[in-house]
């Protein structure tokens, strides 16, 4: 005789099943890293990273028929020094009587002895005989006070603390030990501040150059003023970057660096929601999905995201040698759409949850399923478009920088200094993609004449 289902046994069951399905999740949620996941490396513990590249079977280093670098004999040394071959030959011959035939040189190449050169500006004073009225000589524009720091100061106090990120009190003990002035803190913020004043016309070009681009890409990154959590955006490509840095994390911030919300090409990004409200054509991060897809396969034993992987890597280096075909193309593309389809079979939609409120959550493997395939284009554009590049390493190396001021020398003392150093770190940025001489650049800031990069790449 069949007997029914005892209440409580059903009860325990289901108990049973979500402190199972709990354990699971944070077991996964441990395991998770840089390499299945969009976690910054810096939170791996331990940090042990896994590289997407395939091996080559080549050895590390230079390789065959690599044009190596070495520091060279130059053609017009700035001093001579002679070295007279004095005394005896073995034979006993003096060789102070006997011609040179031949020279053979080295050269050292150094750095000559660093020391402040003081201008001192004398302007005449005159008073005329017959109104008796006083003229003083007007001094240069870039001469305002009466004793003042020169061009070349304020361009290395901000290559210092922009482009290497380092304190405003060691920026002034290192310009003590090289030119024997201390600058205090005060004085080397001023220049920032001086500095960004500056670029106003410069960033106002970048950006116009930015929306002509047809491929432009987009990150951001976390960063502090007093202590508080702000954002830092960038918008770049190959030739040009452009940092914005700004309370907000959304469309406030994209709104505020007045690029993004008006640009119509193509955006590369993470599939962050925020870029899916502007009006650009989209292309996602192959890298971000890749870890993502390791992630469920590792450690949620979901075979479909491993089999998916495995593709996306093949005809991604398939097309990246140039021998994806367009038959292999459209294989995968069904097998991607197949693969999708088997996602959401084996991750079911999770029924609400009696008395809350809102969406009900699914599971990782669902969500990833269904932004593949709502996205489906966008994930696949660089399989169509040969402009648009796999991965949003463009971005991410723009932004790295950043992250590694944050850990070198921390947040900023105020919403305007962040600013600043956004707008000079766009500038230094750009001139060093463009092959420019940054310190060069910096030292024309301060003398009125700004070196500007080609806005017309």
């Amino acid at each position: 005789m069949a007997h029914d289902a005892c209440p409580n046994c059903e009860r325990l069951e289901a108990q049973l099943a979500e402190v199972l399905a709990e354990l699971r999740a944070i077991k996964a949620q441990l395991a998770r890293n840089s390499t299945t996941s969009s976690q910054p490396p810096s939170q791996d513990k331990p940090w042990a990273p896994k590289s997407e590249r395939q091996k080559t079977g080549r050895s590390s280093g230079g390789q065959r028929g690599h044009t190596g670098q070495t520091l060279k004999m130059s053609a017009h040394p700035d001093e001579t020094v002679p070295l007279s071959l004095t005394g005896h030959c073995p034979c006993g011959q003096v060789w102070d009587n006997v011609s040179v035939q031949t020279t053979v040189s080295r050269q050292v190449h150094d750095l000559p002895e660093l020391q402040l050169r003081v201008t001192e500006y004398r302007a005449d004073v005159k008073v005329c005989p017959t109104c008796h009225h006083r003229q003083q000589a007007p001094f240069p524009g870039h001469v305002s006070g009466q004793v003042q720091y020169g061009p070349r100061i304020h361009g290395l106090a901000v290559y210092l603390n922009a482009a290497h990120f380092i304190p405003l009190e060691r920026t002034s003990e290192i310009l003590e030990a090289l030119c024997g002035v201390r600058p205090s803190d005060g004085t080397i913020a001023l220049n920032l501040h001086l500095a960004a004043a500056k670029l106003e016309d410069f960033e106002t070009q970048l950006k116009a150059a930015l929306q002509k681009q047809p491929v432009l890409h987009a990150d951001e990154t976390g960063s502090k003023v007093n202590g508080q959590l702000q954002w830092m955006h960038v918008v770049s490509c190959a030739q040009l970057t452009l940092y914005g840095h700004h309370p907000k994390r959304g469309f406030a911030a994209l709104d505020a660096m007045n690029v993004l919300p008006q640009y119509q090409g193509i955006l590369v990004h993470d599939a962050w929601s925020t870029y899916f409200k502007l009006p650009a054509q989209h292309a996602l991060c192959g890298a971000h999905l890749l870890r993502e897809l390791r992630g469920l396969a590792e450690h949620h034993a979901q075979g479909w995201a491993g089999e998916l992987r495995d593709a996306l890597r093949r005809v991604y280096h398939e097309q990246k040698q140039g021998i994806l075909t367009a038959t292999a193309r459209t294989a995968f593309e069904h097998q991607f759409d197949a693969l999708l389809e088997k996602a959401l079979q084996v991750n079911p939609e999770a029924p609400p949850v009696p008395g809350r409120r809102g969406r009900t959550r699914q599971s990782l493997g669902r969500n990833l399923a269904l932004r593949c395939r709502q996205h489906r284009e966008a994930v696949l554009r660089f399989l169509h478009d040969e402009r648009v590049p796999f991965d949003n390493n463009q971005a991410e190396r723009d932004v790295r920088l950043w992250c590694v001021k944050r850990k070198v020398s921390g947040g900023f003392r105020s919403a305007e200094g962040g600013q600043n150093f956004a707008r000079i770190r766009s500038y230094i940025s750009t001139l060093g993609k463009q092959g420019l001489n940054v310190w060069y650049g910096l030292v024309s800031v301060f003398t009125g004449n700004v070196l500007m990069p080609d806005f017309s790449v």
